[in-house]
């Protein structure tokens, strides 16, 4: 199966064009990225890939979005590309977690054994999952939470590996790295869990809360003004 994967959830944001080999394993056919622009050439990147590989618009079967978490805007982005696709094409859609693909990434790299794979949660707060990398065993999908600053740095001081996008800014001993398209999309090949446009939602474990706003105010209409005599 022909495969666009999509990930744009932190400033190093990438797609990549994965299809089976003769053995039946998924491989990577083109990639493109962007880093550190404040806007993404969405359709540039994709576009490029697809020239890369030799591919027409209409080949691609499946596409597989990183969903965070991470940025609001490019998560979003990359999810509206493949509901706009699949409206238009009949092609299968798959969703897959980011820090997942970071573990993957993370493994690919070299890290070994159990690691803590970090992102920006905003209000000094972290999106933490603890993963264990063993060479040849596969990787569990990870579970999601909400990390103080204080915890993280408590695990940093004890040993503990922390892998994530910018994660130096926080955690000097951190190793940087970012989810990228290429384990999106290896990640969504081995899975048959496809699902259809509407039901792509980012990944956001932060519990949603938010005020009310009070109804509207009536306005009494003005008096016009009279007319002199």
């Amino acid at each position: 199966m022909k495969t666009l994967a999509i990930e744009f959830s932190s400033a190093e944001r990438s797609v990549a064009l994965l299809e089976k080999n003769d053995a039946g394993k998924p491989k990577c056919v083109a990639q493109s990225s962007e880093t550190g622009l404040s806007t993404t050439n969405t359709f540039g990147m994709i576009e490029l890939a697809l020239t890369k590989a030799g591919w027409e618009r209409e080949e691609v079967e499946q596409i597989a979005v990183g969903l965070g978490p991470g940025s609001f805007t490019g998560v979003r982005a990359a999810i509206a590309i493949a509901q706009g696709w699949s409206l238009a094409r009949d092609i299968k859609l798959q969703g897959v977690n980011s820090a997942e693909a970071l573990a993957h990434r993370a493994r690919a790299k070299g890290c070994v054994g159990r690691i803590t794979v970090v992102s920006d949660a905003q209000r000094r707060e972290f999106y933490v999952a603890d993963v264990d990398l063993q060479p040849g065993e596969p990787i569990a999908r990870p579970e999601l939470r909400i990390a103080t600053n204080a915890e993280l740095t408590d695990r940093e001081s004890q040993g503990t590996l922390l892998v994530g996008p910018e994660i130096n800014k926080w955690f000097p001993a951190g190793r940087e790295l970012y989810p990228d398209a290429l384990n999106i999309g290896l990640i969504a090949m081995t899975r048959t869990d496809f699902v259809a446009g509407e039901k792509l939602e980012p990944v956001y474990p932060r519990e949603t809360a938010f005020i009310k706003a009070p109804p509207p105010r009536t306005i009494p209409p003005m008096n016009p003004p009279s007319r002199a005599s």
